[in-house]
């Protein structure tokens, strides 16, 4: 009987996609604070020191991996990421152009600098979506001089459609004093990546309708809202200014170990009932959170009704497929 050799091929798993987020813009933009309120580490904001280089850190959003470049704006570094774009921009998914609205005097550096990222961009042969944040549009600094304010940054955007000519271009107005403008901001550009957001959507306006609430949100530890639905303006007001104060408060009792993997956080303001709770997905070591607005007592309906039960199974569901 003749020897033989047997070679076992191990399969090789594709490796997952890593989605490039990069925040770019001048020294004293925001750019880090931007980050450290979505990580609701407003204590850091107030001492933040520039960010020197290219600072580079991970996490999981809807089960992916995404990787956030925070790139220092001092004229050194600038100088250097167009020396080497290949470095720095390459591969980029997302660009987040950070632009500090109330400092008139550099903004015509900004805007030259942002030119420059475009440029690079086409070198490199890739069309990520710029988004450009109008930043420190912070309503009590700004109340005296809205109309001011307002038209600059329409100014501001004429400018930089017609000489950047760039096909993907979104403009927001963000402010670390109005945490949601950042968190609503950063969800849709950043569901712009998963084509089952809509889904994702749907399926939590359709759970909402079934619960009779007057908002509902689905939201990641990182800040982002994955889906909401709400009945009015004012419910959108009310809920939408709560996200960051309960997602503290869950940080905190954390932090504490305190366990509350099946408790839920119920707060009352005159007839509104605001309700926080954990959504616990077997096999997904990620957390998400719903966020509820009422105008009755949710107690006798809550993680008794099938419903709920039937709305994890599907959001689960969903995740997995991404």
């Amino acid at each position: 009987m003749e020897d033989s050799i047997l070679f076992f091929h191990e399969e090789v798993q594709p490796k997952e996609k890593i989605y490039k987020i990069l925040f770019t813009g001048l020294d004293g933009a925001g750019k880090t604070s931007i980050i450290l309120a979505l990580q609701r580490e407003f204590s850091k904001i107030a001492v933040t020191e520039p960010t020197r280089g290219a600072n580079r850190t991970t996490f999981k959003l809807l089960g992916r991996e995404v990787s956030e470049w925070d790139l220092g704006g001092q004229k050194s570094y600038l100088i250097s990421y167009l020396k080497n774009p290949g470095k720095y921009f390459d591969d980029t998914e997302i660009a987040i152009y950070v632009i500090d609205i109330l400092d008139s005097s550099r903004i015509i550096e900004s805007l030259s600098y942002l030119y420059d990222v475009v440029e690079k961009f086409e070198e490199l042969k890739i069309e990520p979506p710029i988004n450009i944040f109008f930043h420190k549009c912070d309503p009590k600094l700004i109340n005296s001089i809205e109309k001011e304010i307002e038209k600059q940054i329409d100014e501001l955007k004429k400018e930089i459609i017609e000489t950047a000519n760039y096909e993907k271009i979104h403009f927001f107005c963000t402010s670390i004093y109005d945490p949601y403008t950042i968190i609503s901001s950063m969800s849709q550009i950043l569901l712009e990546l998963y084509p089952k957001s809509q889904l994702i959507q749907k399926t939590i306006e359709e759970f909402a309708k079934k619960l009779d609430c007057e908002g509902l949100i689905i939201i990641d530890k990182n800040s982002i809202i994955l889906g909401s639905c709400f009945k009015d303006d004012e419910s959108k007001k009310l809920l939408s200014s709560t996200i960051a104060y309960f997602l503290t408060l869950n940080d905190i009792f954390l932090e504490m170990e305190i366990e509350q993997q099946e408790d839920q956080i119920i707060v009352r303001k005159s007839e509104k009932y605001f309700l926080f709770k954990p959504i616990l997905l077997k096999e997904i070591d990620l957390p998400y959170y719903m966020l509820v607005l009422k105008k009755h007592n949710p107690f006798d309906i809550y993680f008794i009704n099938k419903d709920f039960t039937a709305f994890v199974n599907i959001f689960r569901d969903i995740i997995k497929s991404q």
